[in-house]
């Protein structure tokens, strides 16, 4: 249905999305019934609420019933990796580096991940992720897949000393500078961070240099963190302290940092964290794939630590579907805990969603609330999953899944209609990356 009107600021019509639930994503487990939300023109929530309390409708009404939510929000991914998912799988982390990935990441081109992004892109937005960190290498492919697709991106370029040649590190520092001044447009759905490898692949000395640009950037640092008992020992026996100790006394903790992983953490290195007001990515699937253990997240947020839930690589995992986290983050830390009230249903929503874009640096993403940008998704509630229905925020997280997911929307523009998407050829790119991948892996 459509009723008459102007456009608002921006160029495209106001939009009212009408639901029969809105999940607002406060961190409360929130819902309105026979709710909807207006967006301007721009792409920003103006307001949210009943239909009946919000007057006169803009210029576009959709009533889409079900259930509206923010978009996911993936805190830390290596997308392109889509043409090398499943490599390596059975190793350690370090043999997983070393002998399954790093060889085929020297062999690929710009190419390679601008078709993986692409593909991992639609792969997301059809789940309902409408935002990803990532890092990775061939930023300019990086960005330039995204824009394609429509979704929102925080790029944090990889520095890996063990890929660059001659080990310069200062250059590619330099290149990631300019990087930064040429392509930071988060009005634009660009955001560009900084993103050392991790302590063991990089000095002390360096760590903290990357993270001093960050920081004189207003730029998100973005870090591999004990993800392993033995890249925790590496630097123990390297530097005679944790690597959360070493950034600490490096400066590195000093500006906006999200630790990828943080299995291994201890409670000092924890407190480090906590008086940094850093956040930690926890991607419990992957870690659990690769051996590594399971991130001790009821101690990070008992300790003030942001977390923000993450998928890492199609590599690692082997999917990017974010529900999936979504389920098994409460689970894991019911199961160790032995308490199956230790994290509740709004609480690992709260981790995929608001916690997860805060994690990354974004404030007005993760949440349907005014002033927020317009990143939504429509749940499909005709399902048996969500029967009887007496505990809808429940049934989302423990019975729903990426497959609920029909509408989607990023700055307030529709990119997946009914289940389609509308901005990648995804036949195309499936086709592009089993060609690819098969070739780097020969």
């Amino acid at each position: 249905m459509t009723v008459g009107g102007e456009p608002g600021a921006g160029g495209r019509a106001r939009l009212r999305v009408e639901a029969d639930q809105v999940l607002t994503g406060d961190g409360s487990g929130q819902l309105i019934a026979d709710g909807a939300v207006d967006i301007d023109g721009a792409g920003r929530i103006v307001a949210v609420g009943r239909r009946e309390n919000l007057g006169p409708p803009p210029t576009e009404v959709r009533t889409v019933g079900g259930l509206l939510m923010p978009g996911l929000v993936n805190a830390h991914a290596h997308t392109p990796m889509t043409v090398l998912r499943s490599a390596g799988d059975g190793l350690p982390l370090e043999r997983w580096l070393r002998e399954g990935v790093w060889p085929r990441e020297a062999r690929m081109t710009p190419e390679d991940a601008w078709w993986g992004m692409t593909l991992g892109s639609a792969e997301m937005l059809l789940a309902g992720v409408t935002t990803s960190c990532e890092m990775y290498l061939f930023e300019e492919a990086v960005v330039d897949a995204v824009a394609a697709s429509g979704a929102r991106l925080v790029v944090t370029p990889g520095v890996i000393a063990a890929l660059l040649p001659d080990g310069d590190v200062a250059g590619r520092i330099a290149q990631l500078v300019d990087f930064h001044a040429g392509h930071h447009r988060p009005d634009q759905l660009v955001t560009v961070g900084f993103a050392p490898h991790s302590v063991y692949d990089l000095s002390p000395e360096q760590c903290g240099e990357i993270a001093a640009v960050a920081g004189a950037n207003d730029a998100l640092f973005h870090i591999h963190l004990e993800e392993t008992r033995a890249e925790r020992q590496l630097v123990i026996d390297r530097y005679g302290k944790t690597a959360t100790q070493v950034l600490a006394d490096a400066g590195a903790l000093e500006g906006r940092t999200i630790a990828a992983h943080g299995v291994w953490l201890d409670a000092t290195d924890q407190r480090l964290l906590a008086e940094a007001g850093a956040a930690v990515a926890h991607c419990p699937q992957s870690n659990l794939k690769l051996g590594s253990g399971v991130a001790p997240v009821l101690d990070l947020l008992a300790a003030g630590i942001g977390v923000g839930l993450g998928t890492d690589g199609a590599a690692s995992n082997d999917d990017l579907d974010l529900w999936e986290e979504l389920k098994l983050a409460p689970l894991l830390a019911r199961g160790l805990s032995h308490d199956p009230g230790a994290m509740d249903a709004a609480t690992a929503v709260d981790l995929a969603t608001r916690s997860a874009a805060r994690a990354i640096g974004l404030s007005d993403v993760g949440v349907i609330a005014p002033g927020a940008r317009a990143d939504m998704i429509r749940i499909d509630l005709d399902q048996p999953a969500f029967r009887p229905g007496l505990d809808l925020l429940t049934h989302l997280v423990f019975a729903g899944s990426s497959r609920y997911v029909t509408d989607v929307w990023v700055d307030g523009r529709q990119v997946v209609d009914d289940g389609v998407l509308t901005t990648v050829d995804v036949e195309r790119a499936m086709a592009e990356v089993g060609e690819r991948g098969r070739r780097l892996a020969a």
